[in-house]
């Protein structure tokens, strides 16, 4: 019998696994970059992860589609802990970003096959609340990862922030393997490895192009630019004339799926220049503590879990698009606060527009999931979530390219161009501490005009997710089975 607790137990390890990476490798970051050098590649670290999880977010969401979710989610496991281990055991910085790779693989497996198990698992009813408890999962690991990273830096080998995943990682797998028994029986189908290949390639090529074009490294962005426009027109031709493609054009151009993945994308692009920038304008512009700056980000950790658990409980009763078009309103609402911050204005302010943001968010990824999860049948289900998740993994890096420009375009163009400072030179002050900024006034006064241009240009993406969720067609909750479910407890 499939053990549904004990699953979304395992479900919940496998995704906390995978949600405290980023915050706990943040704090071990400087005594890592200290012992093995590498300054240069610093930003790699995160990126290569990134590229490596997007770029495989929709292929293990087809693999399971055509395997199962069983083996898929066990296969990533495995993936996410080997590479945990050989980062632990990097000698340099470059051979930590190609561990980080495999790691990234491994968690490009794991977040849309633990969503799709969800699905599987769970009517549109009993659903919602589950995805409010995942939701808390990534709440708790944006507290918790800053709070063990330092902990395990100041007592123990900074290795061991990789490998304290292996035990959680561990209880995971053996939870699939003893507790979710899928009974249905599949058909073999051939796998598009060509297509698989060439979509990965496409999608690392064009993070690669948008992070170097960020960091004003034209040459490489150009290059990858390139390999990403060839990489696309082989394999929309390979997608075309292969009979059992990695990507069904005609399953991601359906009205409700393309609307819910286009708000995924938009809401993304806002949400990475709130955690990008509100911290910057909290210390650089308000002459506040990083754990002011920090608690205004947290803010949005809290509102993301409520607005899950919101959603979870309000769909039923009001329907799926009604919840989610509310959702996407909270988004401008909470910009409008971002865009009226200034200088002397109370902190609790910023923390308020986080709030209503991340109230948004949860509220709009809850039932963008559950919509897309209602109108496909189980041979599909994972192909789509995994959609979903790509949508707002992109978006987070197309986000930080354009606000990134942003930025640069108000540094350069404050008043009559006079007051030379770069984005190389402020995040040397950023790195100086608070104390520095708080005595040149006149980099304060750059600041505000520059950062006040991101948070419209957020405010701009906000309206736009609400404009995609308006698109959203009505779904009728409650489909039944697709396929004969195992017997549950």
């Amino acid at each position: 019998m499939t053990h549904r607790p004990l699953v979304i137990a395992s479900v919940m390890a496998a995704m906390f696994m995978v949600a405290i990476e980023a915050t706990i490798i943040a704090a071990a970051m400087p005594r890592i970059v200290g012992e093995l050098g590498g300054l240069r590649l610093y930003s790699w670290v995160f990126s290569s992860y990134l590229l490596a999880q997007t770029a495989t977010t929709v292929v293990f969401g087809k693999l399971s589609d055509v395997y199962g979710r069983k083996p898929v989610a066990i296969a990533g496991i495995a993936i996410f802990i080997i590479g945990s281990i050989l980062c632990g055991f990097a000698w340099s910085l470059p051979s930590m970003i190609a561990f980080r790779i495999v790691q990234g693989m491994g968690g490009g497996a794991i977040q849309p096959v633990c969503m799709t198990i969800v699905g599987d698992l769970y009517n549109a009813r009993e659903r919602g609340k589950v995805q409010g408890f995942l939701a808390s999962v990534w709440g708790v690991s944006a507290v918790a990862g800053p709070l063990v990273g330092g902990l395990i830096i100041q007592n123990v080998s900074w290795a061991w922030i990789f490998w304290i995943n292996v035990p959680i990682g561990l209880f995971a797998a053996v939870g699939f393997v003893g507790f979710l028994h899928e009974g249905v029986a599949r058909e073999r189908r051939p796998i598009d490895v060509a297509g698989a290949a060439l979509f990965t390639v496409a999608i690392a090529s064009l993070m690669v192009a948008l992070t170097e074009a960020g960091n004003s490294g034209w040459l490489q962005s150009a290059t990858a630019s390139i390999v990403f426009a060839v990489s696309t027109t082989l394999f929309v031709a390979q997608e075309r004339r292969t009979a059992e493609p990695m990507i069904t054009f005609e399953l991601w151009g359906r009205r409700p799926i393309a609307a819910a993945n286009a708000t995924a994308l938009i809401a993304g692009m806002a949400l990475i220049g709130l955690t990008t920038f509100l911290p910057i304008y909290v210390q650089g512009v308000m002459i506040r503590s990083p754990l002011v700056a920090g608690f205004a980000l947290t803010m949005m950790v809290l509102g993301w879990p409520l607005g899950a658990t919101v959603a979870s409980r309000l769909y039923m009763r009001f329907g799926i698009r009604p919840v989610l078009r509310t959702g996407a309103c909270f988004m401008p609402v909470g910009g409008l606060a971002f865009v009226a911050l200034g200088p002397d204005s109370p902190p609790a302010l910023a923390g308020l527009g986080s709030f209503v943001m991340g109230l948004g968010m949860g509220i709009v990824s809850t039932t963008s999931i559950v919509l897309i999860q209602e109108i496909v049948d189980w041979s599909e289900r994972g192909s789509a979530t995994a959609s979903n998740i790509f949508a707002r993994n992109l978006g987070s890096t197309l986000g930080a390219t354009v606000l990134g420009a942003v930025l640069n375009y108000g540094l350069a163009h404050y008043g009559d161009g006079s007051v030379p400072i770069t984005s190389e030179q402020l995040r040397g002050l950023l790195e100086a501490g608070s104390g520095t900024l708080a005595v040149d006034v006149s980099v304060r006064a750059v600041l505000d005009h520059s950062l006040r241009l991101t948070f419209w240009a957020v405010l701009g993406l906000s309206m736009l997710t609400l404009f995609f969720a308006a698109l959203v067609p009505p779904v009728t909750l409650g489909r039944a089975a697709a396929v004969p479910r195992p017997a549950e407890s």
